[in-house]
């Protein structure tokens, strides 16, 4: 698969933001991407059409954006070339369960991410 129109921060961002519809603020905060980078990409990607963005109904200030079909499609397609990727490196290490592995890291992250966004509760 050959992706020529966006770049990798602009694919790690649609990764990111997957099914979900978010405030631009928290986006920032999940990726720990930097504010003008962030926002040169978020713009292309809305450009591009793989995203959706639009005022908060309950906060007019905040933006939120969620993947369009187009966005959907590539993150299906992404996913797709990670897993292909995963399933390789297993064959070639068959030892550990790699997608197991990789579920749980990403659990990890996830936990520290909301750990560092929202402190202990």
């Amino acid at each position: 698969m050959e992706i020529t129109d966006i770049n990798a921060v602009q694919a790690l961002l649609l990764a990111n933001i997957g099914e979900e519809e978010i405030n631009v603020r928290e986006l920032m905060s999940r990726g720990y991407y930097q504010g003008s980078n962030a926002s040169y990409n978020l713009k292309k990607l809305v450009e591009m059409g793989y995203l959706l963005q639009e005022k908060s109904e309950r906060d007019r200030r905040a933006t939120m954006i969620r993947l369009s079909e187009k966005g959907l499609d590539m993150v299906d397609k992404l996913t797709a070339l990670e897993e292909k990727q995963a399933d390789l490196l297993a064959r070639s290490n068959p030892a550990p369960d790699v997608a197991e592995t990789r579920k749980h890291l990403r659990q990890i992250e996830r936990i520290w991410t909301d750990y560092i966004q929202y402190g202990t509760q």
